[in-house]
């Protein structure tokens, strides 16, 4: 059913308000190695399929939806360890630090924050592990977020 594929989604439709699709019967193949850009004017859907897959929305409907030959569930853990998404926009976590967002992502994955250190040294992180997110600039946010 999925040719080999390493996503597959047939028929996708996703809504905010019943009746008023924002995204109808929307259909891909995502092979191994491949790279997809997402271009459309605003309001096309494109962060909205994003959440969709990231398993923030549940207002959809998908025929079939294989991820590495298995059927696939958006909000399975297997699913959830295998991407990850940073939404520019999102400020839900502007009065954590960086140590605090750490730890909390590490838990929300069922994993131990283990050493950072490393990591924080090899981004120059070192004098803003404890700065609350919202004081950082964009280039230093993404570097936490990741």
């Amino acid at each position: 059913m999925n040719n080999g594929k390493m996503l597959v989604l047939n028929d996708l439709n996703v809504w905010y308000t019943p009746g008023k699709p924002v995204l109808e019967k929307l259909s891909m193949e995502l092979g191994t190695n491949e790279v997809i850009g997402l271009i459309g004017l605003n309001g096309a859907g494109k962060t909205t399929f994003i959440k969709t897959l990231s398993g923030l929305l549940n207002t959809f409907h998908v025929k079939a939806a294989w991820w590495q030959g298995k059927p696939l569930l958006f909000r399975d853990r297997e699913f959830k360890e295998e991407r990850y998404v940073v939404f520019a926009e999102d400020h839900s976590f502007q009065f954590f630090t960086f140590r605090e967002y750490a730890s909390y992502v590490a838990a929300s994955y069922g994993r131990k924050l283990s050493d950072i250190d490393e990591l924080i040294h090899g981004f120059h992180f070192e004098e803003y592990t404890d700065v609350l997110l919202k004081e950082l600039s964009t280039g230093n946010l993404k570097k936490a977020y990741l």
